[in-house]
């Protein structure tokens, strides 16, 4: 695997621009902000540190940790037209293009299902072969890498082994194991691993770019796993707050086996709600610009071999966004899972007497309680019910199948 070489020495990362979303990793800004000094060196054909730059790089971390924001800046620093002053200045067009999504030469691949088809990744290689039209690089960013299948895997080995011409390949992913990036792509990317931000850091992001309060934001922050967006979406949204609160009294209400079956009904319903709440408006919309599209409504010659396309393309549209649903409601109720780990971790905490933080604090009380009645080995045995469950979810059992079956060791242990 490519190491990471050190930052070009004397660089001087910024903490404004595009820089300033990277929330507490340093390691990582000052050497994408030196790489992208030299990628600017390297388009004006003057020298630049060997090493400093590359054609593919791997954004790994835990979740939250900001790999596709790391990733998204980096591409916005590649492009800015401001380089002389300060590569990813956030001020110029290319900056604000690349950063909302509408750079024409900045790809973005954002998986809506649980997958990235071979055929979706044919079609951008041959976009990635092709040279910048506006920018200076043809930027390629596949957020969730690991979840290419593996003729998509296959297909964008091929463009990463003969990369081209002022082409740039950032992949994102949870880590760089074999389950969740082949070795023969991750050998040819140059590794840039991100760690958990600290609360401290999500606190004062929340306070300064979210306006949220102080007591609000410490809450949030101490609460959401080192995971940002969670942390934005529990200081934010009284739903999200709720949603959590009913998660993590799963614990203290098994109180009787028929408690089972209603806990991990209501589990399984809420993350389908969430779903549904999610991809509601977007489905619509998407299909009232597809009808338009088609010519919906029209009369005459030829309107009824073009109906019959339009229904052929609707129920094209119809197939991805059901698999786009699967995967929203997947994220949610893995995301409840989560958080029901880390109430058995912190019982477990508890019961050792370490000191460690909590995952959640402001359940202290009901955590106390579970480890003054459970032993050890039961209250891992229901950890590890909850991490069975979210691999069996991987794997395509049907979720209410894997929650009852969790649900049931949580209530006897």
């Amino acid at each position: 695997m490519t190491q990471s070489p050190d930052p070009v020495e004397g660089t001087v990362p910024p903490a404004t621009g595009v820089w300033a979303d990277i929330v507490g990793q340093p390691v990582a800004v000052r050497t994408l902000f030196a790489a992208a000094q030299a990628a600017h060196l390297q388009v004006r054909g003057e020298p630049a540190p060997a090493g400093a730059m590359t054609h593919a790089w791997l954004f790994t971390g835990p979740p939250g940790s900001g790999r596709s924001v790391a990733a998204r800046a980096f591409a916005a620093a590649l492009q800015c037209t401001e380089a002389d002053a300060m590569p990813g200045c956030g001020r110029c067009s290319a900056c604000r293009t690349v950063m909302s999504g509408t750079h024409a030469d900045v790809r973005v691949v954002v998986p809506e299902g649980l997958t990235i088809s071979v055929r979706e990744m044919r079609a951008l290689v041959q976009a990635a072969a092709r040279r910048p039209t506006t920018g200076q690089w043809r930027v390629v960013l596949i957020e969730d890498s690991d979840r290419l299948t593996e003729g998509a895997a296959n297909a964008l080995l091929k463009a990463v082994e003969e990369p081209p011409d002022r082409t740039v390949f950032l992949l994102c992913a949870p880590s760089d194991h074999p389950e969740d990036v082949p070795v023969t792509i991750r050998s040819r990317c140059r590794a840039m691993q991100l760690r958990t931000p600290l609360a401290a850091s999500i606190a004062e992001v929340l306070r300064e770019r979210d306006d949220v309060d102080d007591g609000m934001a410490q809450w949030a922050a101490s609460v959401c796993g080192g995971h940002i967006g969670r942390a934005r979406r529990l200081a934010t949204d009284p739903a999200a707050r709720e949603r959590r609160d009913k998660v993590l009294s799963i614990p203290a209400g098994l109180r009787r086996f028929s408690d089972v079956f209603t806990a991990a009904s209501g589990l399984v319903k809420s993350s389908e709600s969430e779903a549904v709440a999610a991809n509601e408006d977007r489905n619509e919309a998407e299909k009232d610009e597809l009808r338009t599209a088609m010519g919906a409504g029209g009369t005459g010659k030829g309107t009824a071999s073009a109906t019959r396309g339009a229904n052929a393309a609707l129920k094209e549209l119809e197939k991805r966004q059901k698999s786009r649903a699967t995967r929203s409601q997947r994220d949610a109720l893995d995301l409840a899972l989560v958080d029901l780990a880390g109430f058995y971790r912190d019982v477990l905490v508890s019961r050792s007497g370490s000191g460690a933080p909590l995952n959640h604090p402001d359940y202290a009380s009901d955590v106390s309680r579970a480890a003054a009645q459970w032993t050890s080995e039961s209250a891992l045995r229901r950890l590890e019910a909850v991490l069975e469950c979210r691999t069996a979810l991987t794997q395509n059992v049907k979720p209410i199948i894997a929650v009852e079956a969790m649900v049931a060791t949580l209530h006897h242990g």
